[in-house]
């Protein structure tokens, strides 16, 4: 496997990969910034809403299917205004 590129057995990174590779061409040159946080932000979000439908709101059941506290659920609710 290429470091650079991710397994065909692995949808998630392939799709992650494609946009990043879209992201750094649309730059066009220009120097990028703050990837890390965009890339989790526009990961966190409908991870944490598609969890969310999937348990019917629940958010302890939401955290446990995600294993993480409920509090950092919470927190990562609040920090998208998903509350």
């Amino acid at each position: 496997m290429n470091r650079e590129e991710p397994s065909q057995q692995d949808p998630i990174a392939e799709v992650i990969h494609a946009s990043l590779a879209q992201y750094f061409d649309d730059l066009d040159g220009e120097t990028p910034c703050a990837v890390y946080d965009m890339v989790l932000a526009r990961v966190e979000k409908p991870l944490l809403l598609l969890v969310l439908e999937r348990v019917g709101g629940n958010q302890t059941r939401a955290a446990e299917v995600l294993g993480i506290n409920r509090n950092t659920l919470r927190k990562k609710l609040q920090t998208y205004d998903l509350l």
